[in-house]
């Protein structure tokens, strides 16, 4: 298998795809939107974007050396290909704008590394796990209640597990052990926005003036207006806002 990559430089002269052997060891990990290191020119190792994948070349003489990372798909790079093309830029400039911050810098040591975490699952299936709580085989009451809670919530942080069901890191170490659970590292998805409750805009009531005004434009045969009032009293916020609304309607 071959893939097309392009290459992360600012050079415009390097703004084409060049073909590079897929290895065997990475052919499950590579697809399109994978960033990887290639050789490139001479004793250099430059960082890449993988844009297809086809199954021959006659170009490709080089493997690609490593897959960094899968962060971009093959949306993210349909679109940036679409950009470069507007906007008459590299490919590679498109793609480092989709990149998360801290990752689009081609200086290793310095991109900000993935947080992760210990993430609970169970084992085992719930109803066996049920048939050995009934036949008091699970026998501790703290561990009963991590195995139910996980029923519903499997995928629980270790942390938010042992506040929640106030239990220690050490039962569940012991659910671990005795194949009840798995305990697996996994990226942490950080949403800012998560805690946070966003409340809607109240839709703003007009003054006696602007109703009128909103009157004689609504009823008028132009469709441009010039609105003239103070700074700061809201005409055009209020008047386009309710104006659009009645022009949907229609």
């Amino acid at each position: 298998m071959i893939a097309e990559i392009i290459i992360n430089t600012i050079a415009k002269e390097l703004n084409r795809t060049y073909d590079y052997i897929i290895p065997d060891s990475i052919l499950t990990e590579i697809k399109i939107g994978s960033r990887v290191f290639v050789p490139f020119g001479t004793k250099k190792i430059e960082e890449g974007f993988v844009i297809a994948i086809k199954q021959e070349s006659e170009f490709a003489n080089k493997e690609i050396i490593k897959v960094e990372d899968n962060i971009l798909n093959e949306e993210n790079i349909k679109l940036a290909m679409l950009m470069s093309k507007r906007y008459f830029c590299n490919i590679s400039d498109c793609i480092k704008l989709m990149l998360p911050p801290g990752n689009s810098t081609k200086n290793i040591g310095n991109r900000i590394k993935e947080k992760t975490g210990n993430f609970v699952y169970l084992k085992k299936d719930i109803d066996e796990i049920e048939i050995e709580i009934e036949e008091n085989i699970i026998k501790s009451e703290k561990q009963k209640r991590i195995l139910r809670f996980l029923f519903e919530n499997e995928g629980i942080h270790i942390l938010d597990l042992q506040v929640i069901t106030e239990t220690s890191r050490s039962i569940i170490n012991t659910l671990e052990k005795n194949g009840y659970i798995e305990i697996i590292e996994e990226k942490i998805e950080r949403n800012p926005f998560i805690y946070k409750e966003i409340k809607r805009d109240k839709p703003l009531e007009l003054t006696a003036e602007q109703k009128e005004a909103y009157q004689k434009i609504s009823t008028s045969k132009f469709k441009e207006f010039l609105i003239y009032g103070v700074t700061g009293s809201r005409k055009n916020r209020n008047i386009f806002t309710t104006y659009t609304k009645c022009f949907k309607k229609q």
